[in-house]
């Protein structure tokens, strides 16, 4: 099943995002800071980084840049309300993996879709609403 890392400073929106991810069937760890997420995806790693592009501690690109220097491929969707954020990922972040945009506020569709498109089209494990074995 795919492990999604969600790093949000945002404690309420933090908190429906990996809630929706959840309920989704995806494995999913949440993340309060930039440097905790780095802490949690170095710890635990992730399929995929779902990161906000403004936090206090450290910023989504300067983030997404010292993930890829450790795991150049790994796929991320940055979430910003901020208009032009877009365009900085497609100049400012090289080498290979995708990164892509979510931008806020986003309804539940549009982040189940692009997060099944990060991810290649892999589903959860389970259908969502369903428990897993063993819940």
């Amino acid at each position: 099943m795919p492990q999604i890392l969600v790093i949000e400073d945002n404690e309420p929106l933090l908190e429906s995002t990996v809630r929706i991810l959840s309920s989704a069937g995806y494995d999913v760890l949440g993340a309060r800071s930039g440097r905790e997420g780095l802490r949690v995806w170095r710890e635990l790693g992730a399929d995929l980084v779902i990161t906000d592009a403004r936090m206090a501690d450290i910023d989504g690109l300067q983030l997404i840049l010292e993930l890829r220097a450790i795991a150049p491929g790994l796929p991320v969707i940055m979430m910003s309300g901020e208009p032009g954020v877009s365009a900085h990922l497609e100049r400012d972040v090289p080498g290979p993996g995708s990164v892509s945009f979510l931008a806020k506020p986003f309804r539940m569709a549009q982040l189940l879709a692009a997060t099944a498109s990060a991810l290649g089209g892999q589903a959860p494990e389970r259908e969502a609403g369903r428990p897993r074995a063993g819940s």
